[in-house]
């Protein structure tokens, strides 16, 4: 998809948050773009913190809520930091985020996985101390 761009009265077609300009003209949206990143970010961290403390949420449901600021704020970063879009030019970039969170999945699975079978199949404390007496 290509974008145009005004020079008369300075506005282009509607874009992406995450979408970057190469040709230098748009410094300015840049900034805003991170500046915007920055409150989303910091509003749902301190919203994060209040719903912790909050009795506003049944307490059972407090990491659900949690869970959901953090995936939220995994997007806003994705999207306002790392320039992560749905354009054809950013094919490569989620291909290894994929790829990077499927090797992440696999080691801590795999360590979890791990150290669930050694505590299973090992002897138990009281029989490696020994006859008490």
């Amino acid at each position: 998809m290509t974008e145009t761009f005004d020079h008369e009265h300075g506005s282009g077609e509607d874009t992406a948050p995450g979408d970057e300009r190469l040709d230098g003209s748009g410094v300015a949206q840049g900034i805003r773009g991170y500046l915007m990143g920055l409150l989303l970010a910091a509003g749902l961290t301190a919203a994060s913190f209040y719903l912790a403390q909050s009795p506003w949420i049944w307490p059972h449901g407090v990491p659900a809520a949690l869970t959901a600021l953090a995936i939220g704020q995994m997007g806003v970063h994705l999207v306002f930091f790392l320039h992560l879009t749905t354009g054809p030019d950013n094919t490569n970039n989620v291909l290894a985020l994929a790829f990077g969170v499927l090797i992440v999945g696999l080691i801590i699975g795999g360590t979890v996985w791990i150290m669930y079978n050694m505590n299973h199949n090992m002897a138990p404390m009281a029989h490696m101390t020994g006859p008490s007496g």
